[in-house]
């Protein structure tokens, strides 16, 4: 039987979805960087860019904020609807402000397409996880 391209698909199963686009999008943006001139020679002197001489707490800090849109492709389907919904409101407008943040500071073009579409998946992840009704 072929799929219907109208086949309702639940809000849990968007929010994880648009979850893992965004860590693709920030994975992939982060590979492309390391082509940056100079960008691989920073790091090999513990230099990261922004945010300084590498340490534990940056390291710890950047790996949080990294970790929390991965464990929220899981908890969008594995949660309470009300945890989802909170969790991804909060965390859709936190990402969507870092991003924006980020899309300012870009000074390559790459990272400007890569900060508008991630800004874009966490401005859904908020509004979609907003608007969820009961019903749905």
């Amino acid at each position: 039987m072929p799929l219907s391209p109208d086949v309702p698909v639940s809000t849990r199963l968007k929010l994880s979805a648009a979850w893992a686009s965004t860590m693709f999008c920030y994975l992939y943006c982060d590979y492309f960087e390391l082509y940056v001139p100079g960008k691989l020679s920073d790091m090999l002197q513990g230099d990261m860019g922004p945010l300084g001489q590498v340490t534990q707490a940056v390291l710890l800090g950047t790996g949080t904020l990294m970790l929390v849109p991965s464990l929220l492709v899981f908890l969008s389907v594995a949660l309470s609807r009300n945890a989802v919904r909170w969790l991804n409101v909060f965390f859709g407008l936190f990402y969507s402000a870092i991003m924006g943040l980020l899309l300012v500071m870009a000074g390559w073009w790459f990272y400007t397409l890569f900060a508008a579409v991630e800004m874009m998946l966490t401005v859904y992840i908020a509004w979609t996880a907003w608007r969820w009704s009961e019903d749905r």
